[in-house]
């Protein structure tokens, strides 16, 4: 959503009406712009005007005046959850602090520290722990479209560059993929309108803001961050990185030396996804509500550490191309797979370890305190142990992991040693330093608790030292710390006394030890917190240098990470290894869907088969009643060579995958309503997309094709389709319809037919969820109509227009057909060994040994349930 600006300009009072503090305050909102200005004043941050009735209206503040502006504040010590709930709303905030004496003559110094918007959030509460918070910026040079993209939270900086007729949309479907928090737009470019019609569709939440004009100092900017061995080789991407980088300095106003690595978005390497095809496989965000819950990311995610999770997204929304990275990836999950005890040891210290990429950046930037300190520390001491359970790995991705991970014995050493085990949140609350570190702060420690006891101490020794019985050490408010002396012994006070005060029968002294204790007793507590303070900052330099270095180590741990939860899933879930083969095929054998198995607790998931190649088996045209699981299956299939080629185990008997370089779908319309386009409009759109950018070595899933229009158009296009991906892409495809005219396109060198097995008896129907070789002559929608609950007054009268309609049709076409007729549905042989083999994959899962008779009981009557619907006896 783009916030319009919140003001900026001072009221058109004369300006000699104004307060010094409000002429002040009205010249930081001039440099805040659109952000709204959280003001600085004593222990609280006051909003006016406009921001004020911005922010009392989102963050329900009661709205008050101030030399008749409207005005609202809250305390400064409560300000991250205000800022946070402002930055989920889509508004930026900028942060006027004090930077002078408060207790100084005349108005007191200010300065805007920082200015946070949704892209550049750091506060740990306002981040999502298991997602990337990307803030991303568009270029156009030419017809080049240049995006930039950082996430300052975890370090990743990246850039891509799109060309030819289709780099919007490319470029769109790259946006998808990251769901950026906030998006620049540096002003003239083309597509502009296009871009934000997606994002208003897709990415709502994502904040747009607009850019004027390219970074001034292009290549200063890129050598302040990128070592020559690590920049964009074209101008154009320097000039979109840079901007970025500038915004990003503008903003955060902090130290970004953390973005140091610069990677470049190569599609070529992957498997491409459009957003298209993200959206409807439901891949790492579900249609519902864009989250993770019901998605593959879900199933699959057994991580152990949020950086873990993070990679798991990514490994999943750009799947590898090259076989032998597949390989290396499929060879260490198969290791962890066939090694429990290593994977449970990896399992458990992996939760042992906190997110090093955004602990990190807090170190890099100034921000950590000393809990992200302790959390490190507890991170280090776990590596020596995770890198003791790799050691002896075979799998050559798991000895290059090993490789990469360092223990930093010594950095955990020193943060053991200094680092308090409880510390406080803030650092200026002290208690962050242990005993015994600092000899200084110990000693000021020992004066603050036990200042009496040191006191009496010394009165002790300047009797000793002097003779006199009655000296004592005393003090007031007026003179602090003294030495009272009487008269009578006048002549036992050494020479290094210092007469302070005559009274009528004593004297009073000081002495520079007297004094020196006067100055640390009273200043104690003060100088243990600077003391600390300093400390606790050296430290964090020395945690600094190792940075770069730990980062590394991060990457590899996520990459472990993913690597473990794939293992763990395929052990739970009964998960294969998939052979990874070039010849173009894709053999599945009994494969099933990830999530669905998952959601199923009342029946048990029918397995089937798939069988595409270039040849014969090029185009798969599925026929069958809806709701019967003709998109499940086609969905299935996309999902597990997905799967494969993130290096994941899959839900199948057997499998052989030959890598695609892309997945189509085109399955539903979420999208009709909220785009103001009709179905149909929607649906020609998503085809001629797939049409446009298919190959030979792409995989497409198209779902009911034509639907949205007349039948005889529908099918006119459905067919047309069809005909132009066997003549000219030659891509596997699996395409279902209901169309049943559309299979006498069946022939020996492209296209097959295959419809769902249904079982009729009498005026019963069973969707046996099964995919056979042949086609459908039935569409079974009045039964489906039953299945949803429709008056039985309804489907009984339908069922008399269907016979009637069905009768003058038989009429009107007397003469002989000429399409190939309708296969037989289901041969009973063939249902026979379906059934068979559906159930005994179920009985050969079971541990009949360990079941309680109860257990037994239950898993006998669900294997029967399922029987009798397969026989068509529910």
């Amino acid at each position: 959503m783009l916030k319009k600006d919140n003001g900026g300009n001072c009221p058109k009072e004369n300006s000699q009406e104004i307060t010094p503090m409000m002429q002040q305050y009205y010249k930081m909102k001039e440099q805040s712009g659109e952000a709204i200005l959280f003001f600085r004043l004593g222990d609280f941050y006051e909003m006016f005007d406009e921001d004020a009735q911005t922010a009392s209206k989102e963050l329900e503040l009661t709205l008050t005046s101030r030399s008749k502006s409207p005005m609202c504040g809250i305390p400064y010590h409560a300000a991250e959850g205000y800022i946070n709930k402002l930055i989920n709303k889509g508004y930026k905030v900028a942060i006027c602090e004090q930077i002078g004496d408060p207790k100084a003559k005349g108005l007191t110094k200010r300065e805007i520290i920082k200015i946070v918007t949704p892209g550049t959030v750091m506060n740990e509460s306002a981040l999502p722990g298991l997602q990337n918070n990307y803030i991303a910026l568009i270029h156009e040079n030419g017809n080049k479209l240049i995006l930039a993209g950082a996430d300052i939270s975890t370090g990743e900086c990246f850039y891509s560059v799109y060309e030819g007729s289709g780099r919007c949309q490319v470029l769109c479907d790259e946006l998808y993929r990251l769901m950026m928090a906030e998006l620049l737009i540096i002003e003239g470019i083309s597509c502009k309108e296009k871009i934000c019609e997606f994002l208003s569709l897709h990415i709502p939440k994502c904040v747009i803001t607009k850019i004027k004009e390219i970074s001034p100092a292009v290549d200063d900017r890129i050598t302040e961050h990128f070592d020559a061995d690590n920049r964009p080789a074209r101008a154009e991407a320097s000039a979109a990185i840079a901007t970025l980088l500038d915004y990003l300095h503008l903003t955060a106003k902090t130290d970004l030396s953390h973005l140091n690595h610069l990677t470049y978005l190569d599609a070529s390497t992957n498997l491409v996804i459009d957003a298209y095809t993200l959206r409807n496989l439901e891949i790492t965000h579900n249609l519902h509500d864009g989250g993770k819950k019901g998605t593959l990311f879900s199933v699959l995610d057994f991580t152990g550490t949020a950086m873990g999770s993070r990679k798991l997204s990514k490994w999943l929304e750009y799947p590898l191309l090259d076989r032998y990275k597949i390989e290396q990836r499929l060879d260490a999950v198969e290791e962890m797979v066939n090694d429990f005890s290593r994977r449970e040891q990896l399992s458990t210290q992996l939760k042992s370890i906190y997110d090093f990429e955004r602990l990190l950046t807090r170190v890099e930037i100034g921000s950590a305190n000393a809990r992200d300190m302790l959390a490190l520390k507890k991170s280090l001491y776990a590596l020596p142990q995770l890198k003791s359970s790799l050691h002896g790995s075979k799998a050559a991705l798991l000895q290059e992991i090993d490789k990469n991970i360092q223990t930093y014995e010594d950095l955990a050493a020193l943060l053991e040693k200094s680092i308090a085990d409880n510390p406080g949140f803030l650092l200026r609350d002290g208690g962050i330093i242990k005993d015994g570190f600092d000899e200084e702060l110990d000693e000021y420690r020992h004066l603050a608790s036990d200042s009496q006891s040191l006191l009496q101490h010394m009165e002790d020794e300047e009797r000793q030292k002097t003779g006199i019985k009655s000296l004592k050490i005393s003090y007031n408010k007026v003179f602090g710390y003294y030495i009272e002396i009487r008269k009578s012994n006048l002549e036992q006070v050494p020479d290094n006394y210092i007469r302070k005060q005559t009274l009528v029968n004593t004297e009073r002294y000081i002495t520079p030890t007297l004094k020196e204790f006067e100055t640390k007793i009273l200043g104690a507590q003060e100088k243990i917190l600077q003391i600390e303070y300093r400390l606790f900052t050296e430290v964090r330099e020395e945690v600094k240098k190792h940075v770069a270095s730990i980062q590394v180590t991060a990457h590899n741990i996520a990459c472990l990470d993913v690597i473990t939860a794939f293992a763990e899933t395929a052990s739970a879930y009964n998960y294969i290894r998939p052979a990874i083969n070039g010849n173009g095929s894709i053999v599945i054998k009994d494969g099933r869907h990830p999530l669905i198995e998952r959601i199923l607790t009342r029946e048990i998931f029918v397995p089937n088969d798939t069988i595409l190649d270039n040849g014969e088996n090029e185009i798969l045209i599925i026929t069958g009643p809806n709701m019967a699981g003709k998109s499940t299956y086609m969905r299935q299939t996309a999902l597990l060579t997905l799967m494969a080629q993130a290096g994941s185990f899959i839900p199948a008997r057997e499998a052989i995958i030959s890598p695609v370089d892309r997945i189509f779908t085109r399955i539903g319309a979420s999208d009709d309503l909220a785009s103001g386009q009709s179905t149909f409009m929607v649906e020609m759109n998503e085809v001629a997309h797939i049409l446009k950018y298919a190959t030979k070595n792409s995989l497409i899933i198209l779902d009911e094709i034509g639907r949205g229009t007349s039948t005889f158009d529908g099918m006119s296009i459905a067919r047309a389709v069809i005909e132009y991906i066997r003549d000219k892409v030659a891509a596997k495809t699996l395409f279902a319809t209901h169309y049943h005219e559309l299979t006498d396109l069946e022939d020996d060198k492209h296209v097959k037919n295959y419809c769902v097995a249904v079982r009729e008896k009498g005026s019963k129907v069973s969707f046996l969820r099964r995919i056979v070789s042949g086609s459908a002559d039935k569409s079974y929608g009045i039964h489906v109509a039953k299945l949803a609950g429709l008056p039985k007054a309804v489907t009984d009268r339908a069922e008399k227009i269907l016979a009637d309609l069905e009768t003058a049709d038989k009429e009107k076409n007397s003469s002989p057909k000429t399409t190939v007729p309708a296969k037989e549905t289901a041969p009973q042989p063939m249902m026979d060994t379906l059934f068979a083999s559906t159930l005994s994959t179920e009985l050969m899962k079971l541990d009949v040994s360990t079941m309680t008779p109860l257990e037994a009981m239950n898993i006998l009557y669900k294997l029967q349930q399922h029987a009798k619907r397969e026989a068509g006896k529910l």
